[in-house]
């Protein structure tokens, strides 16, 4: 299968990497910035490949059957509609979209193309995660009570200063929508998707050069009864502190951390049917950065997904939840009162202003 990225920043050598870990044929590379796209292609030795500034130039010469969109968020909309227009399957870094309008688009174009759409919530596949989600599947936590998803980051006046979009309404959102929403993500799945409430509120407190929150808390009622915490935070003194994600049942308590949830920290069920230093040290991973090893997996699904007519793992559904979970976090906290899921509409670009007064 012919391959396309759009998109050359930081998480572009993850998908370069995944992609030539699955035999794609790599068609072209593109982003706005030409230096980007030299110093990527360069990387992996590839200065033979087709390299654009201009993404609809790319798709029309290369015709790639599969299309990586890792731009600015406030971008990854209006190309992945470009690009199923013109047939591609498209895999949508994480956030989908920036609004509940736009996210529908999408997922309705791909229905309409028959094409795949994947969400880049690469971190479903990690070995931890996959073994938890397993004893959920199985049953053996019984009645799910609540769990936590907690993110206690750092980023810089300098992260922010590289790319000017970055905390933006307008292309980024705050740390909820962009740092955080991987584990909002695992905590939503793990719990049973179907968040009925939220309150929550957000602040800036660190950032006053960006516009949206550097610092959000949220509780959640499931329709099923259980309940979440989320903590999400890029003002953690000096540096990344961790990412957990805690699950908590009538017959079963696990804890995942580590820097991208890597890594079993916690694991007690009551029939004991497996050893807890055994999976601690089975499913552990140390990674080299946040990301994580999961693109790999997340690729190959994507492929077997096209090849057998499927949905991917993880689809443009599931892509939308938990992008709709912050976008009801958002509403939530600027309204100062609890929100109801699933939201008929909402953006982050109703925020804007929000931390200004």
């Amino acid at each position: 299968m012919r391959y396309a990225l759009i998109g050359c920043g930081r998480v572009s050598p993850n998908h370069m990497q995944a992609a030539i870990n699955n035999d794609l044929e790599i068609a072209g590379i593109c982003d706005v910035n030409p230096e980007a796209v030299s110093k990527l292609a360069g990387k992996f030795g590839a200065d033979h490949l087709g390299q654009y500034t201009d993404y609809k130039a790319m798709i029309r010469n290369e015709h790639p059957d599969i299309v990586a969109i890792a731009t600015e968020s406030g971008k990854h909309a209006a190309i992945a509609l470009e690009c199923i227009e013109a047939g591609c399957n498209v895999i949508i870094e994480k956030p989908i979209a920036l609004s509940v309008a736009d996210a529908d688009a999408v997922i309705r174009a791909g229905r309409e193309k028959g094409v795949a759409v994947c969400v880049c919530h690469q971190n479903r596949f990690n070995r931890s995660i996959q073994y938890i989600r397993r004893a959920v599947e199985e049953g053996r936590f019984g009645r799910m009570l609540h769990g936590t998803a907690n993110v206690r980051w750092n980023r810089s006046k300098d992260y922010y200063g590289q790319v000017p979009s970055r905390g933006s309404w307008e292309m980024d959102g705050g740390c909820l929508m962009n740092q955080c929403i991987h584990n909002i993500d695992l905590l939503l799945w793990m719990l049973g998707d179907e968040v009925e409430e939220v309150m929550a509120y957000t602040d800036r407190l660190m950032h006053p050069y960006i516009e949206a929150e550097d610092f959000g808390m949220a509780m959640l009622k499931f329709k099923n009864g259980a309940y979440g915490l989320i903590e999400g935070s890029v003002n953690i003194y000096p540096e990344n502190l961790e990412e957990t994600l805690c699950l908590f049942g009538e017959k079963g308590t696990v804890k995942a951390g580590g820097r991208s949830v890597n890594v079993i920290e916690e694991w007690k069920f009551a029939e004991g049917s497996d050893d807890p230093d055994s999976v601690k040290a089975l499913y552990a991973e140390d990674p080299p950065n946040v990301y994580g090893f999961g693109h790999t997996p997340l690729y190959k699904d994507m492929i077997d997904a096209i090849r057998n007519g499927r949905k991917p793992y993880i689809d443009g559904e599931a892509g939308k939840q938990a992008m709709e979970l912050v976008l009801a976090i958002y509403r939530s906290a600027a309204e100062g009162c609890p929100v109801r899921l699933p939201l008929k509409e909402g953006s982050t670009r109703d925020h804007i202003g929000r931390f200004d007064s």
